[in-house]
């Protein structure tokens, strides 16, 4: 069988424009894009932008990320993203196979989630308002991710059959979740709010908003189609850093986090709690209300069960029956 036939950046072009041609021919998205570049960036001023990575190999890459572990203690996760992103550099833009790479690994620590009790989750929402109390609700109440609410599609929703369906989540995974019936009225009405913005950006001669690339190729009026738009638009519009286009692009989600950061503390909650958590406690409240867990993975996308079991260990168990050893002295 032959081989694909591999791209080729132009040669012409600096390396880093090298690697972002690359990379959106693969359509990649554009935050995976500004990470890999920056840790390329940061592999090569490790070697004093002295050296171009073609004239380096497996042993250069394994000390990097050796240091990355010993004297950066970053994150197993992260010095695998760093590998990744070297990987990616040599393979799909320089065409060159670095063999095996054998560097220090960082230390992998499985710790037990932050979880919320129920309480606690609800005077969290008390304390917030508005879209951002919404956005909460809808972590909490559908498990999703921070950028997975961030990036949700109005087409996404269906209040019909009351179900969200989350479209390219962590690992390009689809899976659909439960649209809790306690917003479904508040999340329609947003919705209506939203399409009369669009309905005013396309009277402005605006109304495009990103959508991938082989899409926009194969259905070039969808970005301006209502379904396309996200559900938390930004305030404004901004110019797309890929096309040059004004366009309404999603909300940052730091105002998201910061919004539940600030609500935690009014709530007087002293755990380090932030979005993320939502998600937890949406997992760990089904089980304790006696959901299945493979059930529960298929609602959070997990891949492997052992991941989903882990919130079995934060669950609030009966324990009041247990006795102390010591009262039994």
């Amino acid at each position: 069988m032959e081989n694909k036939k591999k791209f080729k950046p132009d040669p012409d072009l600096k390396l880093m424009e090298q690697v972002r041609e690359v990379l959106r021919y693969h359509h990649y998205a554009y935050r995976t894009e500004q990470t890999y570049c920056d840790w390329i960036k940061r592999f090569l001023k490790f070697y004093g932008m002295k050296q171009h990575p073609k004239d380096m190999g497996a042993a250069e890459v394994e000390r990097w990320l050796s240091h990355l572990a010993s004297e950066g203690k970053v994150a197993a996760s992260t010095q695998r993203q760093a590998l990744n992103a070297i990987i990616f550099l040599y393979r799909e833009v320089l065409d060159i196979e670095l063999g095996e790479i054998s560097p220090m690994r960082s230390k992998k620590q499985r710790k037990p989630p932050t979880v919320l009790t129920q309480n606690e989750v609800q005077q969290v929402l008390r304390s917030m308002e508005g879209t951002h109390r919404l956005m909460a609700q809808l972590l909490y109440g559908c498990g999703l991710r921070l950028m997975e609410c961030i990036r949700l599609r109005i087409q996404d929703i269906d209040f019909g059959q009351g179900r969200i369906f989350v479209r390219g989540g962590k690992g390009g995974k689809d899976r659909t979740v439960v649209l809790p019936e306690s917003v479904r009225s508040l999340l329609a009405e947003h919705v209506e709010k939203v399409a009369d913005l669009h309905e005013t950006d396309l009277r402005a001669g605006f109304g495009e908003v990103y959508i991938p690339d082989a899409l926009a190729r194969k259905y070039p009026n969808a970005c301006r189609e209502t379904g396309w738009q996200y559900v938390f638009p930004s305030k404004s519009r901004s110019i797309d850093p890929r096309s040059g286009k004004e366009m309404r692009h999603h909300v940052m989600e730091s105002g998201l986090q910061k919004a539940v950061k600030a609500a935690v503390r009014n709530a007087g909650i002293v755990k380090r709690a932030g979005c993320h958590t939502m998600r937890h406690s949406f997992a760990t409240h089904l089980l304790e209300n006696g959901v299945n867990i493979r059930l529960v993975q298929e609602l959070m996308g997990h891949k492997d069960v052992k991941t989903t079991e882990i919130y079995t260990h934060v669950m609030n168990k009966d324990i009041d029956a247990v006795k102390s050893p010591l009262d039994l002295l």
